[in-house]
């Protein structure tokens, strides 16, 4: 089974928990066992999966992500501008494959996935593909 996910981002850097999304897949699937991907098609957005409980987990990371791929750097060479927005993405990376068990999502008791904006704000897309 594979879902194509529509999402609008309303920063430039922006993390937009999708966990429920990927759930309500397997959920529709009757899945009991096996993996999922969730996998992000553009080069200047990603995919992570990392704590949902506390925001400023999420502040810290995008912040940190700014200080370490500043927007702009005198030296960079990309005619659009937004070697940052690539720097990062390419950091966080495109997918991230998680276990099915028992009809549910094997998550860490604080963990979530997130759909990583880099370049908004954007009308993007997310594909699940169930295995």
């Amino acid at each position: 089974m594979l879902k194509q996910f529509t999402i609008h981002t309303s920063n430039r850097d922006q993390m937009i928990d999708v966990t429920d999304k990927v759930q309500r897949v397997i959920d529709e699937s009757g899945t009991s066992g096996g993996a999922v991907i969730v996998y992000c098609p553009h080069t200047t957005a990603g995919i992570t999966i990392n704590e949902n409980a506390d925001p400023d987990v999420k502040r810290d990371m995008l912040r940190r992500f700014d200080e370490v791929y500043p927007w702009h750097h005198e030296l960079d060479l990309h005619i659009e501008g937004n070697t940052a927005a690539h720097m990062k993405a390419s950091t966080v990376g495109s997918s991230q494959h998680i276990i099915i068990t028992d009809g549910r999502l094997l998550l860490g008791t604080w963990q979530g996935i997130y759909f990583c904006e880099f370049d908004g704000p954007r009308t993007r897309s997310f594909y699940v593909k169930i295995i």
